[in-house]
């Protein structure tokens, strides 16, 4: 797909606010900061939309290099539709050149799972973005697991990652950055055979 077709927005899911920031729900959040680093670019707030945004280019210098908006919506997981179609008109981005970032309770733990289109799966975040724009954009399900016995599921997205996940977490959130770049550089079909679990 050329730039001509405007830009890709990759959107990682979160909740702002530093007590949120190592929580299982913000994977979506590390991934987007990781590959705002790799780009040189810092978050600075969106004039057109309640998020924050940085603009720049993933994967190699030159042409191949897509021009890219990464996004993280400020107005909380269940509300990020909004901003997100905002920025898109803003921006005008192809619905199928949106890629969501999020966590996903079905994949183990540090497991990815990239798609296009498909249900929320009880995820507030995608509710809010397939009630805004419909289903048909980009998924990076990053893997967080099921919570322990009887823990409710709201408590363990809410909660931070574990001694043991901390461990891991680096080289998770590196993987699913690598598992965007692919996404949108390579296209979906090969990204899927490199990073799907």
């Amino acid at each position: 797909m050329s730039d001509s077709a405007g830009p890709w927005m990759v959107v990682g899911l979160g909740n702002p606010g530093p007590e949120y920031a190592g929580n299982r729900h913000n994977i979506g959040f590390m991934v987007a900061d990781l590959l705002a680093e790799r780009i040189g670019g810092r978050f600075k707030r969106a004039q057109k939309a309640q998020a924050q945004v940085v603009e720049g280019r993933l994967g190699p210098p030159g042409p191949a290099g897509r021009r890219v908006v990464l996004a993280k919506p400020q107005s909380f997981m269940n509300l990020s539709g909004g901003p997100v179609n905002a920025l898109r008109d803003f921006y005008k981005v192809p619905t199928h050149q949106i890629v969501a970032v999020h966590d996903e309770l079905d994949l183990d733990y540090a497991a990815l799972r990239l798609k296009l289109g498909g249900g929320d799966n009880g995820h507030n975040g995608l509710k809010s973005l397939t009630k805004s724009m419909g289903p048909d954009y980009l998924r990076v399900r990053a893997g967080i697991g099921r919570p322990p016995g009887r823990m409710d599921v709201a408590a363990f997205v809410l909660k931070d990652f574990s001694t043991s996940e901390r461990k891991e977490l680096d080289w998770f959130v590196d993987r699913a950055a690598d598992a965007v770049e692919a996404l949108v550089t390579e296209g979906l079909e090969r990204a899927q055979n490199t990073f799907n679990d």
